[in-house]
This record gives structure tokens, sequence and C-alpha cells, in this order.
């Protein structure tokens, strides 16, 4: 009897640690998402808002890139108006990471600098980008002066910290880590410009890459190799072929192609890759899939905003 007490105690107590250790895994399974704000580029489209991606971890936000509409797209995604995801509440937006400093990616950060802080933010924003993000962040504050002081001082109540922000001038390598992730940045190739970047995120269950605006580069495959996801930029190769030789020089220095990215996630080979930052000249969705299709045969995803992973 005693034996049978005692094997049967073992028995339940591995039963219960099996269930800890799968509800462990099951939690880690859900902590890492990833949310398109906007998949667009330089042109108006109103089906793609501006370049942004935002990876939850943990109910915690961290912000790439920040292309005109992102924290509208964000709070689409909040509780506040309907949507299930409470990290995208805008005022828990504190922290956010910078490609580079082109319009498109660049012409919501007066948005994500205010519009958090009129919802809340009791904090300075961190934002990490490179040279020239702090310039560009103190002409910002510069420009809204007025607004921000009639905010502090007039009848409407704002607390006196939420409106500023550390910014940190970045290099290659390891740039920010915390309990949720960690962030390296890498520069890719994009024409001439010496400081474009793209970002590794490794969380506890997913290791993210993000291109930022990239023609390919070695880099892209150093960085990717074996990635949960890949989310890269990418050009419709039948609509390049129909540009002036103009055009053509530029957006092979500047961008990818559907045929080179394929070519990238043969040697990276992650489990998704997700396209973002698409130029279609005039080919649709499928068109876009199909030429990566011809040499690549994993997983690819055409981005659309508000999508999640």
């Amino acid at each position: 009897m005693k034996h049978l007490k005692t094997f049967l105690f073992l028995f339940l107590l591995l039963l219960f640690m099996s269930s800890l250790q799968a509800s462990d895994n099951n939690s880690k399974a859900q902590a890492t998402k990833v949310i398109l704000l906007g998949t667009g580029n330089p042109n108006p489209n109103p089906a793609h808002s501006g370049c942004s991606v935002a990876i939850v971890v943990n109910d915690t936000p961290y912000i790439i890139d920040f292309g005109p509409g992102l924290v509208r797209k964000a709070a689409a995604l909040s509780p506040r108006y309907g949507g299930s995801i409470k990290a995208l509440d805008v005022k828990n937006l504190k922290k956010a990471f910078l490609t580079h400093l082109h319009s498109d990616h660049t012409t919501g950060y007066p948005d994500l600098i205010l519009t958090p802080w009129i919802m809340g933010r009791e904090e300075p924003l961190e934002v990490f980008g490179p040279e020239g993000i702090v310039n560009m962040t103190k002409n910002i504050l510069d420009a809204y002066q007025e607004d921000i002081r009639y905010r502090l001082y007039g009848d409407e109540p704002a607390n006196n910290q939420g409106w500023r922000v550390n910014a940190h001038e970045i290099k290659e390598g390891m740039i920010y880590k915390d309990r949720n992730v960690k962030v390296e940045a890498f520069l890719v190739k994009h024409g001439s410009w010496p400081n474009a970047y793209g970002f590794r995120f490794t969380t506890p269950d997913k290791t993210v890459v993000i291109s930022g605006d990239t023609a390919p580069c070695e880099n892209i495959i150093k960085y990717g190799k074996n990635a949960d996801i890949l989310i890269h930029e990418v050009y419709y190769q039948k609509g390049f072929d129909k540009k002036t030789e103009s055009w053509k020089r530029y957006h092979s220095q500047h961008h990818t192609s559907t045929l080179d990215l394929a070519e990238i996630a043969q040697k990276t080979k992650p489990d998704l890759v997700i396209l973002y930052h698409v130029l279609f000249w005039e080919g649709k969705e499928e068109d876009i899939l199909k030429e990566i299709s011809e040499v690549y045969k994993g997983k690819v995803v055409l981005g659309r905003d508000l999508a999640i992973y």
C-alpha cells in the first residue's frame, strides 16, 4: 500500500509538472505578435498606410518606422476603438526604432511624439535611429513648441514628461535589450545613403528580421538566416522591366525585386516571408506572389495594413 501511494504521488506530481510546462510553452507561444500598421511607400495608396510595424511582446509594443497614419492604425486595434490588443492603446507607444530618415518612414514621427502624450503617456518616448534622428527630434519639438506650451500651461491638464523624447543615434550591432527583446541593427544598401538599417528582433519565442528599404545585400542574408519571420520590401519585376533606364538605375540600387527576394529567402530560409513597402507598378497581389514562387517555394504573404502574425 505504501508503495502504491508513493507511485500515485509521483504520477500526480509528474502530471502537474507536465501541465505547468505545457502552460508555460503555450504562454511563450503567444508571447510575440507582429502587427503591420502600414505596408505602403511614398505613393499615397489609401489601401496601404505609411510604413510601420509593431512587434508586441508580453503586451509591450515596439514600433519600427513612423510612416503617416501609424498612430491611428495602432488605435484601430486597441480596445478603446473596438480592437482587442491592449498593448496598442496609443498611450502605451513608448519605444520606437527607425530604419532611415526618408520621409515616408518619418512623417508620422510628430504624431508618435505628441498624440500618445495627449492621450496619457506619462514618460518620454525612447527612440533609436540613425545619425540625424537627434536633430530631427529637436526640430520637431521646436516646431510644436507653442502646442506643447499651451497644453502644459493652458487649461488642458497635461503632464510634463510624455511629450519629451530621448533620441539615441545608433550604429551597427546590439542597440537595445530588455526582458522582452534584443534588438540588433545592421546596415543595408539603400542607394548611397550611408546609414540605412535593418533590424533583427529576438524575443522569447520568435526571431523577426525587418529589412527596411534596401537593395539586395549580404547583411540581409547574414542577419536573416533562420528567422521565424522575414519582413522585406519588394518591387514587381515585370513592372520594373517597363521603366526608363534612369528609373531602373535608381530602383535597382535602392530596392529589391521579387526575383532577388526569392533568392534571399532561399538562402535565409525563414518560416514566413511578409512583403511590405511593395511597389506594385500595375501588378496585382497574385502577380507579385507568382514571381517569387517561381524561385522560392516557402511561405510568402503580401502584407496588409492591420494584419497580425
